[in-house]
């Protein structure tokens, strides 16, 4: 039997009924387009709060469109970004940030999804030779693309290396929400107070319907961003209906309630299905991702109950996510559907 809700991305849930609650209010009259209205200033000063006066937003569509204009303010075409060699932006984007900032993505091998200063070291042979790609931008992804988390000193320590050696920072931070929570540290501890020069921060996964925000802490930088939004195509005409959610998301808590929801739900999913013989979880649960390597055999018949992304076909390694609005009663429906997918009988209590 198929369940309602999958466990493909969190992406796939609806709108938290604050966010929609915020959409509705935001849906009266008519205001002055293009963010100079009253609930994008609104939402601004809640930025200000969570992330520090200095820090400056700017909203836009979508996850791949916060990155690519982050990026593409921070650089020139001649100058690459180092990043994680499963990063989004070099696997999960369709090539748009070569395509858009004409720039080379300059992929480091990593440990668990996870940027070092070591890892990008051999990139450094690099710079002052004309023939290369001149490396300017480190993008760190947090949490990572394997669900993996660095906390304040390990985003420090890259940051250091960076800035001494003249480049930039900038960070993906689809499920930035998710990793401070797990860490329990606030937003700024992982972004503005670490040094980090320009944040993609998420919240569609997090309960919005649409839109994401670039938070720039460089006001070098900001002065021109507004320009490079609006030629990459992410300048929203009715931004008040993108910084509504965004007022409702930093109000009371709620990014924190949601991640923290999610990354629970997830833990409960990695100790269920790691009950079930031949599943074995593959890599550390630390937010809302669970990895998990599954009898190959069985992975239609476990899509079937609902479906997933199998995340490495050699191995038959895949990914379970799960949402502000996944439910235990979900995962535990889930695993009994796994278990029946397996062809395992659940145990009779005696």
């Amino acid at each position: 039997m198929a369940l309602d809700k999958t466990f493909a991305s969190d992406n796939n849930s609806g709108v938290h009924h604050k966010v929609m609650d915020a959409l509705s209010r935001a849906n009266t009259g008519h205001c002055v387009a293009y963010g100079d209205d009253d609930f994008t200033r609104t939402a601004r000063g809640r930025f200000a709060q969570v992330f520090g006066d200095d820090a400056q937003v700017f909203f836009v569509y979508n996850g791949t469109g916060a990155n690519v204009s982050a990026l593409s303010a921070m650089r020139r075409s001649f100058q690459g970004v180092l990043c994680a060699d499963c990063a989004h932006i070099n696997v999960d984007e369709g090539g748009a940030p070569e395509a858009f900032m004409g720039s080379k993505l300059l992929p480091c091998q990593t440990v668990n999804g996870k940027l070092s200063p070591e890892s990008m070291k051999p990139h450094l042979h690099a710079l002052g030779f004309q023939h290369c790609s001149q490396p300017r931008v480190v993008s760190i992804t947090q949490a990572t693309e394997l669900g993996t988390l660095y906390t304040p000193d390990e985003i420090r320590a890259i940051v250091d290396f960076a800035h001494d050696h003249g480049f930039l920072v900038h960070m993906d931070g689809a499920r930035l929400a998710n990793a401070a929570a797990a860490l329990e540290v606030p937003l700024a501890a992982l972004t503005s107070q670490a040094g980090v020069d320009v944040l993609s921060f998420g919240g569609t996964k997090n309960g919005l319907m649409f839109g994401e925000a670039v938070v720039v802490f460089r006001p070098e930088l900001a002065g021109e961003f507004p320009y490079v939004r609006k030629q990459c195509g992410q300048l929203h005409s009715k931004m008040r209906f993108i910084a509504a959610q965004y007022d409702a998301l930093l109000s009371d808590g709620l990014w924190l309630e949601n991640a923290r929801h999610s990354n629970a739900m997830a833990r409960l999913l990695a100790t269920e299905a790691a009950s079930l013989p031949g599943v074995e979880v593959s890599r550390p649960v630390e937010t809302n991702a669970v990895f998990a390597r599954v009898p190959r055999e069985a992975i239609p018949a476990m899509q079937a109950v609902s479906y997933f992304h199998v995340w490495d076909e050699a191995t038959a390694e895949v990914r379970w996510m799960c949402s502000y609005d996944t439910t235990p009663g979900d995962v535990r429906a889930f695993v009994a559907g796994m278990r029946e997918a397996l062809q395992i009988q659940p145990q009779t209590a005696t």
